[in-house]
C-alpha cells in the first residue's frame, strides 16, 4: 500500500472527480491521502473531504503564496485542528520566488503567518507541512525560535539542498518527495534523496500539479504517487515495496493516521 502524503482533492481541478479519484488510487494501491488546506476558506470543504471518506485526512492553514484572504491567528487554526480527522497544520512556510518587485523585508507578514502556525501546532501538538521556496534559511531559522522541533512535521515537495534536507531532519522533520524526482533535471534532488534515511521520507504528489515521469504536464491525482516511491526506490537501491511499506508506515507515525477499513472485514 501506499500514502500519498500531500495532494490538493478540495481543487476545481480534481473536486469533481474524487469518486474516480478513489477508485483510481484503489487501483493503484493507494491506501489513504492526506488533503492539504491553503486558505481558511477552503478549509470547509477540505474537511469534509475527510469527513465523507474514511481513506482521506485533513490540514488546517493557510499557504504562504496566497495573498486577499483572511489571516489566520492561533486561535483560528487551534479551533479548526481540534476537529475530528484534522492530523496537521500547514501548509505553511515561507515562498520568496515570486516577490513581484518587493524585497524580502516586504515578506514579514509571510514570516508572522509561519508564526502564527508554529504556534498553533506546538498548542495542538501536531506536526507541520511546511512550503519552503528560495527562503530556506527565514523558514529553518523561524522554525527554530519557535520550537518547532517540539512537534515536528515534514519539508514536502521537497527541492532543496542538502545541508537544508540535514538541518529539517535534525530539527525532526520529515523529508517529502514528489513527482519532481522523476523529472530529467533533477539530478541534484535525486542525489538529495538518496541519502535521507529511509526512516524519515514521505512521499507526495501535490497533485494537481506535478504528475510525475511519464505523465508530466498531464493532470496529477493521488493514483500516481506509486511512480515517485519507485524512484526512490531506485535511488535509494530498495526494493520498490520496502519503500512503499516504510512510507506508508512513517506517514501513519508521523500524522496519526489509522488505516481504513477492510473491505467486507466486520470490526472484531
Amino acid at each position: 500500500m501506499y500514502i500519498d502524503s500531500h495532494c490538493h482533492l478540495s481543487f476545481p481541478e480534481l473536486h469533481q472527480q474524487v469518486p474516480e479519484i478513489l477508485q483510481r488510487m484503489t487501483d493503484a494501491q493507494v491506501g489513504q491521502a492526506l488533503c492539504i488546506c491553503t486558505t481558511l476558506e477552503e478549509f470547509p470543504t477540505v474537511h469534509a473531504l475527510a469527513m465523507a471518506h474514511d481513506r482521506l485526512w485533513a490540514t488546517v492553514g493557510v499557504h504562504p503564496d496566497n495573498e486577499g484572504v483572511t489571516e489566520p491567528t492561533v486561535e483560528d487554526l487551534v479551533q479548526r485542528g481540534r476537529l475530528p480527522r484534522v492530523v496537521a497544520v500547514g501548509e505553511t512556510g515561507l515562498d520568496y520566488y515570486r516577490l513581484n518587485g518587493r524585497s524580502v523585508a516586504d515578506m514579514a507578514w509571510q514570516r508572522e503567518r509561519l508564526r502564527v502556525h508554529v504556534r498553533a501546532a506546538r498548542q495542538l501538538g501536531k506536526p507541520l507541512v511546511v512550503h519552503t521556496r528560495s527562503a530556506s534559511a527565514d523558514t529553518l531559522a523561524i522554525l527554530r525560535e519557535e520550537g518547532a522541533d517540539q512537534v515536528g512535521g515534514v519539508f514536502h515537495c521537497f527541492t532543496e539542498t542538502q545541508a537544508v534536507a540535514e538541518a529539517a531532519l535534525e530539527m525532526g522533520f520529515h523529508i517529502s518527495f514528489s513527482g519532481i524526482l522523476t523529472f530529467r533535471n533533477a539530478h541534484e534532488l535525486r542525489e538529495v534523496a538518496a541519502r535521507v534515511p529511509l526512516e524519515r521520507c514521505l512521499i507526495e504528489t501535490d497533485s494537481p500539479y506535478l504528475a510525475p515521469m511519464p505523465y508530466r504536464g498531464k493532470l496529477n491525482t493521488p493514483a500516481l504517487v506509486p511512480y515517485v516511491a519507485a524512484e526512490l526506490a531506485k535511488l535509494q537501491q530498495r526494493d520498490v515495496a520496502e519503500v512503499a511499506e516504510a512510507t506508508c508506515r512513517n506517514a501513519q507515525r508521523l500524522f496519526g493516521l489509522t488505516p481504513p477499513p477492510v473491505p467486507g472485514k466486520s470490526a472484531a
